[in-house]
């Protein structure tokens, strides 16, 4: 068991399915994810660099894209959700739909490409 899979297993049971769901069309939409840690948490990584994590608070599920600009550029999609510029709230009954799930994860790769991109020239 990874450590995505033992994140997931340790948060409530009405969320397990929820936080899966957002590791699953991480995982079809970005290919060479690997599990490790990122800011402390468990998280997806993409190119060595925190690409998401997914992770249950008290009163809410939380998104994290580790980075600044993901979630304010992807503003006028964000309509019904409460976010900040390095996290998303939702719950396993309010969940993000595919759809933006997978521009917020295209969105970072992007990011994360063009950083690691320019740093080879």
């Amino acid at each position: 068991m990874g450590i995505i899979d033992a994140h997931v297993e340790r948060a409530a049971a009405g969320n397990r399915a929820a936080l899966a769901r957002v590791y699953a069309v991480a995982r079809e939409s970005t290919p060479d994810l690997t599990e490790g840690e990122s800011y402390g948490m468990p998280a997806l990584l993409y190119r060595g660099k925190g690409f998401v994590a997914a992770l249950e608070a008290k009163t809410h599920l939380g998104l994290y894209p580790f980075s600044g600009k993901v979630l304010p550029a992807l503003e006028d999609r964000l309509t019904g959700f409460e976010w900040s510029q390095g996290a998303l709230k939702f719950t396993a009954q309010h969940q993000i739909p595919d759809d933006l799930l997978r521009l917020i994860f295209a969105t970072r790769r992007g990011e994360i490409d063009q950083q690691l991109d320019r740093k080879k020239r």
